[in-house]
């Protein structure tokens, strides 16, 4: 039996998908999950915004003893609707079984590309 690590409560305060690229790599943002147990992860995704209402209904998985990259750029909630481009946002990630969990973002608005990662905060 595998052991699960992590939490099943996520969050990372600072989201923000830039619709400007260099033209050769897409800016974009990824939560990269880690999956140690020996049962698939269902996750749910909520978006806040400083001044709209949450955005829900964002589901991805991550296979048992696996690893998954949710890109942000990718992904659609159940009425179908992207993650917005250039409004800051944050994250809340539920998970079903525990996992750990790290924010990415490319940002390649410019001809010098930035990568930034973090962990996020866990909840209880």
């Amino acid at each position: 039996m595998a052991k699960a690590y992590g939490k099943k409560v996520w969050l990372f305060a600072d989201g923000y998908w830039d619709s400007h690229s260099n033209g050769l790599y897409p800016s974009h943002e990824s939560v990269c999950v880690l999956n140690t147990s020996d049962q698939d992860a269902e996750i749910h995704i909520t978006l806040y915004f400083e001044d709209r209402e949450k955005m829900d209904g964002f589901v991805s998985f991550c296979k048992a003893e696996r690893t998954h990259h949710i890109r942000m750029d990718k992904l659609v909630n159940k009425d179908g609707k992207p993650v917005p481009q250039d409004v800051p946002y944050a994250i809340l990630l539920e998970s079903n079984v525990e996992v750990v969990c790290q924010y990415s973002r490319l940002d390649s608005a410019q001809a010098e590309m930035a990568l930034m990662t973090t962990m996020g905060y866990v909840g209880e």
